[in-house]
């Protein structure tokens, strides 16, 4: 059996406008479980849904998986991404309930992009315009599908890519961790590759820098170009949180 070995860096800052940073982050190589989430709600309501994504998504993993992998030898495909959007659920009634619980909250929502690896597999499951991106020998690969209203344009051929950067509606989502007690949320696996990176972040990032910049950087410095990234994010003006998460991957 091959052996993977996984060196991963992840920080997120709060940008040259915003007054507070409402995202969220979890990087964790003892649980091979990677997570950014992106808050909207206002003020406090963003901080506390991505903040409860992440602790909610965490804790449900923890509880869940690790029977899967004991019990099934080859990990199917659907067991583990079943777990991975289950917990994304989990966390959206979490937060649901703690908006009716303070009225003031009421209505608040996060992205969450959850990756966890087993073995030499990557499984993800996805809500909102966070990104999973694979980068393999140089060439850079979007995994997940962005939630938004331009995203869905695009797709229906009503505007281009071009037209979408400068739409003035390209922030607004069509699905988030919170809204609603649960949400239609979308998984992938990948198969990964000596050498591949995974990088996992808000819009605050992607939102600012090209894919080709976002690819060169971290091909550059692997994990070490998380810090790198979010100094190009706010040269390019910074008007978001910025979070992002590189994974390094090493399969013998």
């Amino acid at each position: 059996m091959a052996t993977v070995s996984i060196q991963a860096r992840g920080n997120t800052h709060v940008g040259r406008v915003r007054s507070s940073n409402q995202d969220s982050y979890l990087c964790d190589d003892k649980r091979f479980l990677y997570v950014v989430a992106d808050g909207m709600g206002g003020h406090a309501g963003g901080e506390i849904a991505s903040s409860l994504a992440v602790l909610n998504i965490r804790n449900y993993v923890d509880r869940n998986l690790p029977e899967i992998l004991k019990t099934e030898l080859h990990h199917p495909d659907s067991r583990v991404s079943l777990v991975l959007a289950d917990a994304i659920n989990h966390a959206s009634e979490k937060i649901y309930e703690r908006g009716l619980e303070e009225p003031v909250l009421k209505g608040m929502g996060t992205t969450a992009t959850t990756v966890r690896i087993v073995d030499s597999t990557a499984y993800c499951s996805h809500v909102g315009d966070s990104r999973l991106y694979l980068i393999r020998c140089g060439y850079i690969y979007q995994v997940s599908t962005d939630h938004s209203l331009v995203s869905e344009q695009i797709r229906a051929g009503l505007i281009t890519k071009e037209e979408a950067e400068k739409h003035h509606l390209r922030n607004v989502i069509t699905r988030s961790v919170g809204y609603q007690e649960n949400e239609d949320v979308d998984t992938y696996a990948v198969n990964l590759e000596d050498g591949d990176l995974l990088v996992i972040c808000s819009d605050g990032l992607h939102g600012k820098i090209s894919d080709r910049q976002l690819a060169d950087l971290a091909n550059q410095y692997r994990s070490l170009g998380v810090d790198h990234l979010i100094a190009a994010a706010n040269s390019a003006g910074g008007d978001d949180n910025i979070s992002v998460i590189i994974t390094d991957i090493k399969i013998s």
